[in-house]
């Protein structure tokens, strides 16, 4: 069998256009188990490296991305302090697609419909290589962490929930 190339997004177009190097990484989708920890098994990369976006907005009514680790919670409570607001939540599944252009399992600050600001969890700067969604379910960007955070333009800022008994 032979496989084609993976087909450029919006996403990698934009990183052409920075001239930053990455891979793509395709996988194969299972639409009843979108976890960054299954992708992170598909494509061979550790859950921690794996990093998920998720769409989320301030009591202000502000739209924000936060960039955690495959493996790690979200903490709206320190994801409302580095966005300097006083409360923040999950945007509801039904806005998300309206709002980023991308759909669960696929989305990514890169080449978003609008660019709201990025918020990356403190962590990305541990590894060499990390992996995020290329704009698409089924394929995934490698690159190292400083090139996505020149992409991204994302504030660095401890997001994620201590694992139980851990605090960070």
């Amino acid at each position: 069998m032979k496989f084609s190339a993976p087909a450029k997004t919006n996403a990698a177009r934009f990183l052409d256009s920075l001239k930053i190097s990455y891979e793509l990484r395709a996988y194969e989708v299972d639409p009843e188990d979108l976890t960054a920890i299954s992708v992170a098994r598909k494509i061979g990369l550790p859950a921690k490296q794996v990093f998920k976006t998720l769409l989320s907005h301030t009591n202000t009514g502000e739209h924000l991305f936060a960039v955690i680790p495959g493996d790690s919670e979200l903490d709206l409570k320190k994801l409302a302090h580095a966005a300097g607001a006083k409360k923040a939540e999950l945007a509801s599944l039904k806005d998300v697609e309206p709002l980023t252009g991308y759909i669960r399992g696929g989305v990514t600050v890169m080449g978003a419909k609008k660019p709201f600001p990025a918020f990356a969890d403190e962590m990305i700067e541990l590894f060499d290589v990390i992996s995020v969604s290329a704009g698409q379910r089924g394929l995934q960007l490698i690159m190292s962490p400083a090139d996505y955070l020149r992409a991204s333009e994302a504030t660095l800022a401890d997001l994620t929930k201590a694992p139980t008994g851990e605090s960070r």
